[in-house]
């Protein structure tokens, strides 16, 4: 491949306002580079019903990533309404509810002890150097490659996440599952917040 010249937008402010822009930002690189493999973070649906707008999913593969069940407390089972889900994957969409590649047992412990693990310093090293939506782009891609949802791993991916709520963060990614995260690459940030 020759050298390429990407523009790169930065939103100068993170948040669920640059939703639409972000997902026009995954469509055009996805169709420039011919990549039909889409991971998008969504927690309550919002962005993942905004991604039919963008993108076919019969010409693409969407991959929805919520966030785990009881992620935001144990009286609070999901966030993303079931029967959403249940709509967007009629419409084509998969749809995965996992725990979180940077988080799960090691996150309580953290809580209840005090106490840092690696994964956990990786994570809060990727949200304070570049973004929180790099990092969700990482760690969406890796759990959609753990549930065999990325279905060819030596084909790049479009991933989109954000800070906090909607999407702000566009990156293309060559995918990994978690065993083998050291080898998962950010091609190029394609969109972030500054």
């Amino acid at each position: 491949m020759a050298d390429l010249n990407i523009e790169v937008t930065y939103f100068e402010k993170g948040g669920p306002h640059n939703t639409s822009k972000a997902l026009e930002i995954a469509k055009k690189y996805a169709d420039q580079f011919d990549i039909r493999e889409i991971v998008i973070a969504s927690t309550t649906g919002t962005a993942a019903s905004k991604a039919l707008e963008f993108f076919n999913p019969k010409k693409y593969n969407i991959v929805i990533i919520t966030h785990s069940y009881y992620f935001a407390g144990i009286n609070n089972r999901q966030e993303f309404s079931e029967d959403l889900m249940e709509n967007l994957r009629e419409q084509g969409l998969k749809i995965f509810s996992g725990t979180h590649s940077m988080a799960g047992i090691e996150r309580s412990m953290r809580k209840s002890l005090n106490q840092w693990s690696p994964v956990e310093i990786l994570a809060k090293y990727l949200r304070t150097n570049f973004s929180q939506g790099v990092k969700v782009c990482m760690e969406i891609v890796s759990m959609a490659a753990d549930a065999g949802l990325i279905k060819d791993l030596e084909k790049d991916v479009i991933s989109i996440g954000g800070t906090g709520r909607g999407a702000d963060t566009v990156c293309w990614i060559k995918p990994m599952p978690t065993s083998f995260f050291d080898q998962l690459r950010v091609k190029a940030i394609l969109a972030k917040p500054l």
